[in-house]
């Protein structure tokens, strides 16, 4: 499957990532934290993150910081391959593998909730980036990157399918 992304449109969702990549642990750290307050369900997914109550502990929180750098890092790489389908399927697809496959290791009675909880959080994630977005730099910039957040669940979801899902 190939990008439906015109030159245009990469360009200016790289302009609108740059922006909030420029501070990736903090703004990383920002998403994890309005996703666990949010959506407190979504910590189960986290054990090493278990028995953190208060924002401030999240945010302060070595493992928080370090976790939302990282969900940070791997959509940089994808957002610098937009324009090369290869390149970005080269990205998206060992990262969705890996969840699933870890996922896998869950009991079987399990599986339907754990691949929907795992793609619904990398909506959650998505969804959080553009609320940042949009706060921070408008409408404009969040409406360009849309596009990009919805390739990467896209193609998230064909890799769960699959591995068997």
């Amino acid at each position: 499957s190939t990008m439906s992304l015109s030159e245009a449109e990469v360009q200016s969702a790289r302009g609108a990532w740059e922006k909030i990549y420029v501070d990736a642990e903090d703004n990383g750290t920002a998403v994890l934290v309005r996703m666990f307050t949010e959506h407190p369900d979504t910590r189960s997914y986290f054990t090493h993150f278990k028995g953190m109550d208060s924002v401030e502990e999240m945010k302060q929180s070595d493992q928080v910081r370090g976790h939302g750098k990282k969900v940070f890092s791997a959509i940089n790489d994808m957002v610098q391959h937009l324009d090369n389908s290869e390149a970005f399927l080269g990205i998206v697809t060992p990262l969705g593998k890996k969840h699933a496959t870890q996922l896998k290791i869950d009991p079987k009675n399990f599986r339907f909730t754990l691949v929907v909880s795992f793609l619904f959080l990398v909506y959650i994630i998505c969804d959080i980036i553009l609320q940042l977005m949009e706060e921070k730099f408008g409408g404009d910039s969040k409406a360009s990157f849309e596009k990009v957040t919805n390739e990467i669940c896209t193609h998230l979801n064909n890799i769960y399918k699959e591995e068997g899902w």
